[in-house]
């Protein structure tokens, strides 16, 4: 019988070869989910209207019989009652909004080595955000020099908030820029963390044993030499 002629041969012989098939490389979330955070923090950054921010700074002013320290102290407070809802109905009128939307438009700050006060409106338009900051700054000036005979320490304006030229919230390239940065990080812990992520280990192979059956009916060196002397004997 003629042998078998082996198909890889024969396509090798013929130079001809079966198409291969292409596989999907396995990082691919990581460029999917990089794309994706892209689109959608440029599509955020689009469709969000823009948002203004204004400043307006207090600062609390020692009297003649007041030591510098209780300024900065009252000064620290005073940023913490900003946005009461005191001084908020205050500034309500003028900032032309309800109390409960303008908590939500208006933050302080305050610096433990500054006696002053960084009030700070925001809003979708520049002007709204200004008027909002001037607001709550004369608010909180009023509602604290009322009781300056008593604390020693009197709130003046020290800068009013001006009406913003440029968004305070980030553009679309930035906005598309984060979702990238996260995209791509989210892919990446999805390749750690997926079920097939590690490396298989290979099967361990079996011991190789040593080939010492083709020795085993091989006699000894010192059988060979007994039968020897027999034979000279005889």
């Amino acid at each position: 019988m003629a042998d078998a002629v082996d198909p890889k041969e024969s396509e090798h012989r013929s130079g001809r070869r079966r198409p291969s098939r292409r596989r999907v490389p396995v990082w691919w979330p990581l460029p999917a989910c990089a794309l994706v955070g892209l689109a959608a923090g440029g599509a955020y950054g689009v469709l969000k209207a823009p948002e203004y921010a204004a400043t307006s700074f207090v600062v609390a002013v020692p009297d003649d019989t007041t030591e510098p320290a209780t300024a900065l102290g009252f000064a620290q407070a005073y940023g913490r009652i900003a946005t009461s809802g005191s001084t908020l109905a205050y500034a309500q009128p003028r900032a032309g909004i309800g109390a409960r939307q303008l908590r939500t438009q208006v933050r302080a700050e305050t610096s433990p080595e500054s006696p002053m006060i960084a009030i700070t409106g925001t809003s979708k338009s520049p002007s709204g955000a200004a008027d909002i900051a001037n607001a709550v700054a004369d608010a909180l000036s009023l509602s604290s020099n009322q009781a300056t005979k008593n604390t020693g320490v009197k709130l003046l304006l020290f800068s009013q908030a001006v009406a913003p030229t440029e968004p305070a919230s980030p553009s679309a390239a930035i906005s598309g820029a984060v979702g990238l940065c996260a995209g791509g990080l989210l892919g990446g812990l999805w390749l750690l963390a997926r079920p097939g992520g590690r490396t298989r280990r290979r099967p361990e192979e079996p011991e190789a044993q040593p080939a010492v059956e083709g020795y085993a009916s091989l006699p000894a060196q010192g059988e060979h030499a007994d039968a020897k002397e027999k034979e000279s004997v005889r």
